[in-house]
């Protein structure tokens, strides 16, 4: 049998797996097609492919989650291969399976793999079958309240809801006694029907301290199946991975042997083909109970390409087109240690909201050995409520784990973001934590360490806002030629023709403000985006970026927005009245569960909002009387807007 044609390929996704996926599939030599929604016809992943499709729609279920459209587009754009990324369609068996009827390659397992593992139930109930250890559960068809209650009187609370269908944290919600499981089990099926167009659950006990260790596998067609070693992913916020590594620390040989072979069995029967990983629960004894299996290429593979020197993307594509594997099991390497963490655009300091808006500053760390960013924005574009909030990836990689982590530093520093929250500076604290640094990892972790990791807002020190004013004040245009020793700008007696000796700026950062008066000469230079001041014969070099009317200062591993303000105009605006509860986010309504003229106890349920796939409630911080709603279900709002009024009683 002659081997299939593929020389074009249409990613069935956006962002950065998308531009990391048609980076391989140029490099090959394949023409890239990249479809996109109306929201993100000028989106990088868009910007980057050889042919473009437009599925209009916002919302990925009116775009990226259309399987006629996808294949309409891969049959408009002469592609003869689908790879899925993941997320959206990847672990759908419908989508595999329509794809092969179309005539065209998918680039993820058969369908009946994805049937037996795709879904967690059964995955869970093929392993138990197989003699694979699982966490006690319930993966049953009945999808009632009543099922689910009795089942979680039977495992014990706390509980673990899971979608079936699903990953990535989407509807996934712990549950620590009867009280909370009605409430958490709807919420959590309408994230599953809304990310996966599933929304079945099953329910596990929720377990102590357990790290999180997934085995990376891949088949050929001809029947071979390897492991290439081990990821640790066990530092998550809400179920949702934040830093990976490979290999896992503190993990034996044998170990690692027993768990890669325990994972290449569960594939091989089932009959895997293409790149899959098999996770686990690993306790403190060292005993491993099977998770789930995702079917496709994960988010974090390239921490297993760094330590392997192996290109997963293209191992895919060759196996697509019938190649064997090219190396044996012996033959896999394992070769230092990388660690890997993802960008959000998100809040930390407000309970990781997600954030939208427009990146009026984004500038990537360097590339060059051991380092790696995989990204799928860029300066200027806009970041939309409808998608995953994850900007990029970035990831390190060391002859050992601590010079890794060490390099990762270095990158987080080097990044510069701004014009939107995003969580880096959250970053920055686990990867330089001491517990982190010692390899103390468990899904424990970010909890146990949480005043560490998210500090309460501090006063600016004296030595910051002085920094930040030599910074915005040699960055305005009377300093401009202040690096021309031959002119007169560039004079330290503080006397500037037709100017004052000295100058007061009115600084705004981080909610806090300050006037500070400065002798225009200063002890200060700016020198490109590099602020260098003087003091005492120490000589420092901070980074400082100004944009249009903003300027970055990066001060103690930290970036700053700095704006300058009138103090005689400025006149702080209210959001909102004292009886109004507003929109902490762009985002859309799914529900309104109460009424004008209801009366509501404090902490109850008013409003849900959904954003970036993950649903947030809204709830009454008082006991009190609905006076008024804003807002009805479907309706997309804005950060800010009105969404009901209460009256306390």
């Amino acid at each position: 049998m002659s081997a299939p044609v593929l020389t074009t390929l249409l990613v069935a996704n956006r962002g950065e797996i998308a531009c990391r996926v048609m980076r391989t599939a140029k490099a090959l030599g394949l023409t890239t097609v990249a479809v996109h929604s109306a929201t993100d016809r000028e989106a990088r992943h868009s910007r980057e492919a050889d042919i473009r499709v437009d599925l209009g729609g916002s919302k990925a279920a009116d775009s990226y989650l259309q399987i006629d459209k996808l294949i309409a587009a891969a049959k408009a754009s002469g592609a003869q291969a689908i790879h899925p990324g993941y997320g959206f369609l990847s672990e759908n068996a419908g989508f595999a399976r329509a794809i092969e009827a179309a005539g065209l390659i998918f680039l993820g397992p058969p369908a009946s793999a994805i049937d037996a593992m795709g879904s967690k139930s059964a995955a869970k109930a093929l392993m138990e079958t197989a003699g694979v250890p699982l966490v006690p559960g319930y993966h049953g068809e009945a999808q009632d309240l009543d099922t689910f209650r009795d089942a979680c009187e039977r495992i014990g609370y706390p509980v673990l809801l899971k979608a079936t269908a699903g990953g990535g944290g989407k509807g996934m919600k712990v549950v620590e006694d009867v009280s909370q499981l009605a409430e958490a089990l709807a919420s959590a099926q309408r994230e599953a029907q809304s990310s996966f167009g599933d929304s079945r659950m099953l329910v596990e006990k929720y377990l102590l301290k357990p790290r999180h260790v997934e085995i990376q596998v891949f088949a050929d067609q001809h029947g071979n199946c390897l492991y290439l070693n081990e990821r640790d992913c066990s530092i998550q916020r809400r179920h949702q991975k934040v830093v990976e590594e490979a290999p896992a620390p503190g993990l034996s040989p044998e170990l690692r042997r027993a768990m890669g072979e325990a994972a290449v069995r569960s594939a091989q029967a089932i009959g895997y083909v293409g790149a899959g990983t098999v996770e686990f629960l690993l306790d403190a004894r060292g005993e491993f109970f099977f998770m789930e299996m995702n079917t496709r290429l994960q988010v974090e593979h390239p921490v297993t390409e760094a330590i392997t020197g192996l290109d997963l993307v293209a191992w895919q594509i060759r196996v697509a087109r019938g190649e064997a594997l090219p190396i044996t099991q012996e033959q896999v390497p394992l070769n230092g240690h990388a660690i890997e963490v993802r960008l959000y655009a998100e809040d930390p300091a407000n309970d990781f909201l997600p954030a939208t808006g427009r990146l009026a500053l984004y500038r990537e760390s360097a590339k060059g050995p051991g380092r790696r960013v995989d990204s799928g924005v860029e300066e200027g574009d806009e970041i939309s409520p409808f998608y995953d909030p994850m900007l990029g990836k970035l990831i390190a990689w060391g002859e050992d784990r601590e010079q890794a982590r060490l390099r990762l530093l270095s990158m987080l520093d080097e990044f510069a973001i701004g014009g939107l929250k995003t969580n880096i500076n959250f970053l920055r604290r686990i990867i330089a934590h001491p517990a982190f640094a010692a390899s103390e990892l468990d899904t424990g972790f970010i909890p146990r360490y949480q005043e560490q990791l998210l500090p309460a807002p501090g006063t600016l020190s004296d030595a910051f806002w002085d920094a930040a004013a030599q910074a915005v004040a040699h960055s305005l245009p009377q300093f401009a030629r202040q690096d021309d020793a031959a002119s007169p700008w560039s004079l330290n007696s503080g006397l500037r023709a037709g100017l004052p000796p000295e100058i007061t700026l009115h600084l705004s950062c981080e909610g806090q403000d300050r006037a500070l008066t400065l002798n225009a000469a200063g002890h200060a230079r700016l020198s490109g985006e590099a602020l260098i001041v003087e003091h005492e014969g120490v000589r420092r070099t901070l980074r400082a970026i100004r944009q249009s009317d903003v300027l970055y200062l990066q001060w103690e591993g930290e970036l700053r927005r700095i704006e300058t303000y009138d103090p005689i105009s400025a006149v702080e605006a209210s959001h909102s009245h004292q009886s109004g509860l507003t929109a902490p986010m762009n985002g859309s309504i799914v529900r309104v569960l109460v009424e004008a003229g209801q009366s509501v106890e404090a902490g109850a349920q008013l409003v849900v909002l959904e954003a970036m796939k993950m649903e947030h409630s809204i709830r009454a911080p008082h006991a009190g009387v609905i006076k008024a709603l804003y807002c009805q279900e479907g309706e997309m709002v804005g950060e800010g807007s009105a969404l009901v009024e209460l009256e306390a009683v």
